[in-house]
Formats: C-alpha cells, sequence, structure tokens
C-alpha cells in the first residue's frame, strides 16, 4: 500500500510540472530498494501451501527468521489458515542450497494456533 501512495504521488508531482524535490526523491529510492531478502520465499511458500491446501484461504503470513548453514539455509514460516471448517496454522520449513538456491525439502507442520 505504502509504495501504491509512494507512485501515486510520484505520479502526481510529474504531471503538475513542478520540480520534485530531491529529499522526496530519495524516500521513494529507499522504500524501492526495502524489499527484504526473504521476500523470494515468502511467495515460493504461499504458493505450496495453497498448493497443499486448495481449499483454505491464507489470512496471515510471518516470516519466522532463517537458520543459516554452511552448505544450506533454512527460511521458517508461519501462515494462518481458513477453509469452511476451522481456522489453524501452519508451519512451514524450506531448506535449500545457499549456492544455487535449489529446494532440498520443504516441511509442513499443522497447529491450532
Amino acid at each position: 500500500m505504502r509504495k501504491v501512495l509512494i507512485s501515486l504521488l510520484v505520479t502526481l508531482l510529474l504531471c503538475s510540472n513542478s520540480v520534485i524535490p530531491l529529499k522526496l526523491l530519495n524516500i521513494v529510492s529507499a522504500q524501492q530498494k526495502s524489499i527484504p531478502s526473504y521476500a523470494k520465499w515468502g511467495v515460493f511458500v504461499t504458493k505450496k501451501t495453497q498448493e497443499k491446501y486448495p481449499n483454505a484461504q491464507i489470512i496471515d503470513y510471518l516470516h519466522i527468521g532463517r537458520i543459516s548453514g554452511p552448505q544450506s539455509s533454512i527460511e521458517r514460516f508461519k501462515l494462518r489458515l481458513r477453509d469452511n471448517r476451522r481456522e489453524f496454522g501452519v508451519f512451514i520449513n524450506i531448506e535449500y542450497n545457499n549456492e544455487t538456491e535449489r529446494v532440498i525439502k520443504i516441511s509442513y507442520k499443522e497447529t491450532l494456533n
């Protein structure tokens, strides 16, 4: 939402033929660079969770953290899902090769909270 608002503000300023203050450009630039390193894995985990639970809606998303190893790393997430019977959580761990970023293993563990 923030990126949309900033983009809209920049567009309005450009269309009004006014000079854009350098400070505003720096803010917009900083916002665009603030994509977290785990974002790629967040998209991946969301897609894989939707495949595993096709009748559930993802209602919340949390990146728990990363466990870095010499050969591989694990990105840890918790997603909240809701289907027509219940609401539940799923912990997802994605282990991947550090050099190639090829997925080694994905694990899912359901929880009630």
